[in-house]
């Protein structure tokens, strides 16, 4: 992935690492697996999601592929998006195996492929509903605009992936159009299945970067554009999306940030970098309702890469997509965050970024007295 990518993604516990019991208890790992042509050398994004059989999808941004990492004239060698297919053993210990496509030559390309020229998917969260998994696409595509970084967001789709088997190559995919191109505002960065329908959560592109919320009805998947809803200033929920009559979940939000509940809690929790130009620190709010009101930011991580004096620290390092991954978690907060660099040769050389880092620590302390603000959200 490019460094441009970051423009759109936009410390209490910085000594905190897995614990030394991670591997009982199935903490989540990435290592490379190299190959002639399509071997799996690091990705951005991972979002997890649980099947009822104890796998778990992990749905991964754009790839680094190949025998090694490759960077030709300050481009990476890569695919679009990639998926793993993870396992917890008897033993308690994690397993994982990738899944890059392989169009009808035998190259790599992107798992999820657009049907837009010139144009391709950052693929990102996802639910299940009943045996069939559902993935949110944010279709991008490139431009010479020095204002737009080099790219620009044109619109978001949903992919279903039906009942999948052992073999991810064999899964089955269809694809159903959601916003068109031209909203600024597009259901990706994390979507939550509450009772009769999934909620899908948009970063605002303009102004503030509120995070707007969608809905549709599980019963309504079939036809997603046709069926949407979203939660407007006045609280009702209004057919297809406006984002300048939406209400705000979070006054500042995140492209790319998890919302799960925790019934041991009966809170719903978000973790997400905070929604400052190059954060070091993960936050965690909690609130009621996927939609709020969320509870003023909580820092509970900085993460080295990006604290001078570290051992970790690079001025060239950057850091996003913090999220928690709940199934994994017995008791604790497990939560994974990605780093990339700005000098993209780098990634050529420099093997200990640009892939998924795990945390687990305890759950942190939340308020007993919760209290919306505008750090926090809504």
């Amino acid at each position: 992935m490019s460094v441009l990518r970051f423009a759109l993604l936009i410390g209490i516990l910085s000594s905190a690492a897995p614990a030394a019991t991670a591997s009982s208890l199935c903490t989540p790992s990435f290592p490379m697996q190299s190959g002639d042509r399509v071997g799996w050398l690091g990705a951005d994004v991972a979002f997890s999601i649980p099947l009822p059989d104890g796998r778990d999808i992990w749905i991964f941004g754009d790839t680094l592929y190949g025998e090694k990492r490759v960077v030709n004239s300050n481009v990476p060698v890569m695919v679009r998006n990639s998926i793993g297919v993870s396992t917890c053993g008897p033993d308690g210990k994690w397993r994982i195996e990738y899944a890059i496509r392989r169009d009808s030559s035998g190259k790599a390309d992107d798992y999820f492929r657009t049907s837009r020229p010139k144009t391709w998917y950052w693929a990102m969260d996802g639910f299940r509903v009943n045996q069939d998994v559902w993935v949110t696409l944010l279709c991008v595509r490139a431009t010479n605009s020095a204002s737009a970084m080099g790219f620009e967001t044109c619109g978001s789709d949903l992919a279903r992936i039906s009942n999948p088997g052992p073999d991810p190559q064999k899964w089955k995919i269809r694809y159903f159009p959601l916003v068109p191109d031209g909203a600024h505002a597009y259901p990706s960065a994390t979507t939550v299945v509450v009772d009769d329908f999934v909620d899908l959560f948009a970063i605002d592109e303009k102004g503030s970067k509120p995070l707007l919320v969608t809905r549709i009805p599980l019963a309504g998947l079939g036809d997603p554009r046709g069926h949407l809803e979203y939660l407007s200033k006045d609280d009702a929920w209004k057919p297809g999306f406006d984002p300048s009559d939406a209400k705000p979940a979070m006054a500042q939000g995140s492209s790319e940030l998890s919302i799960r509940y925790h019934p041991e809690m009966k809170k719903w929790l978000a973790v997400m970098f905070a929604p400052e130009p190059f954060s070091r620190d993960i936050l965690l709010r909690s609130a009621p309702t996927p939609v709020g009101p969320w509870t003023n930011d909580k820092v509970i991580y900085s993460v080295p890469e990006k604290t001078p004096g570290n051992t970790k620290y690079d001025k060239d390092t950057f850091c996003y997509a913090g999220k928690e991954h709940p199934e994994f978690e017995h008791g604790d907060l497990v939560f994974t965050y990605v780093c990339n660099t700005f000098a993209v040769p780098k990634l050529a050389t420099e093997l200990s970024i640009y892939f998924p880092q795990t945390i687990r620590m305890p759950m942190p302390e939340l308020q007993k007295s919760e209290q919306s603000g505008a750090a926090g959200g809504q």
